[in-house]
């Protein structure tokens, strides 16, 4: 029996050919000679676009076609042919050759806020509009954020370590003795001050820490007083701030921002996170500035390269440092929340393409 793909109630079971998951909508939902009104090309996770397909009109009346992440591209290109829109994982890649082979691309949507592996000045060559989910994860990665804040003041995966190998009482007197810091009485400092940053500076709010930001551009005098935020410029950020958190994009200028210089500007003893993206970061330079105390614990919840593999210099740290390192798997920004609200999205602005109007959140 060939395999099949399962899907929501308003479609039906149908058999997967080659590589390829394909939903065929019940005949109702093609027009009047059977045809679909428009295909959606998928490069991401089946079970996302089945589970969130919103309900909408455009979205009952596709032909989708589900393709693994790591499908080749001539592949790609096979199943891609009368292709209106391209839905795109946030960590794949979409090629000028697809694009230009494919050729009846409307719309290249990315799944997630990043699009740095789509081809972006080729699909403005060819008048394809490339779009990503900019502020939809906002809420998601700021409440890790903070989560990762507090995580390493209050050294929770090392006391957790400790009650579980029967040192309780040894762990808490070695929290009274060296100090344990409460939000209220750091210096966050936000590298970065769009969507996310924002939205981390709002959660902040009732733990009452002083909050400075860097930013290209300063925001509005009116937001700095809402968010009860301060800007600076980055190297004061880095000299005085007892948490330094990165909420910037990854483009060629930020890209390994984060180097030895970038770490040796910091004030002895911080607690750096990085919830943003592992590209921002020289992982030998934060290896080393965890090494010498400068780093004195770290939040991550992005490493490059993904998927991460196990000789990182990050999760390779001797043994007597390891617990001042918090890692976890790229979770910031896939909540159920975030999800519903980008594909959704994805569906709107195939609507307004279909349309001839201009998608939500271009970015070429």
């Amino acid at each position: 029996m060939p395999p099949v793909c399962r899907s929501s109630s308003s479609m039906c079971l149908v058999p997967a050919q080659d590589c390829a998951l394909q939903w065929l909508p019940e005949r109702k939902n093609q027009d009047q000679k059977g045809r679909f009104q428009m295909k959606l090309l998928v490069l991401a996770n089946e079970n996302r676009v089945a589970r969130f397909l919103p309900d909408l009109p455009v979205a009952k009346n596709a032909e989708v076609v589900i393709l693994p992440i790591d499908t080749p591209e001539d592949e790609v290109i096979r199943k891609g042919q009368g292709a209106d829109a391209f839905l795109v994982d946030a960590i794949s890649p979409c090629t000028r050759r697809e694009m230009e082979e494919i050729g009846t691309l409307k719309l290249i949507q990315s799944e997630g806020v990043a699009y740095n592996r789509i081809d972006v000045k080729a699909a403005a060559e060819f008048k394809i509009p490339v779009c990503n989910q900019k502020g939809a994860n906002a809420v998601a990665v700021a409440e890790e954020t903070v989560m990762l804040m507090l995580c390493l003041l209050r050294s929770v995966v090392p006391g957790y370590r400790a009650v579980l190998s029967g040192h309780q009482i040894e762990q808490k007197d070695r929290l009274m003795a060296q100090g344990i810091r409460e939000l209220s009485e750091v210096r966050v400092g936000l590298v970065g001050f769009g969507a996310i940053g924002k939205e981390t500076a709002r959660l902040l709010v009732p733990f009452g820490p002083e909050v400075v930001y860097w930013q290209r551009h300063r925001a509005d005098s009116a937001v700095e007083e809402d968010l009860h935020a301060s800007y600076t410029d980055l190297d004061t950020l880095l000299a005085t701030s007892d948490i330094v958190s990165l909420h910037v994009p990854v483009t060629p200028d930020t890209t390994l921002m984060c180097d030895a210089s970038f770490f040796e500007k910091m004030k002895g003893g911080v607690l750096f996170i990085n919830t943003a993206r592992g590209e921002l970061v020289d992982n030998m330079a934060l290896r080393s500035a965890i090494l010498s105390g400068k780093v004195a614990l770290a939040g991550i919840d992005t490493l490059a390269p993904e998927p991460v593999q196990k000789d990182n210099p990050l999760l390779t740290l001797p043994e007597d440092v390891q617990d001042r390192v918090l890692v976890t798997p790229h979770e910031g920004g896939i909540t159920t929340g975030f999800f519903k609200r980008a594909h959704r999205t994805l569906w709107e602005n195939i609507e307004l393409v279909l349309a001839g109007k201009e998608p939500r959140n271009k970015v070429n």
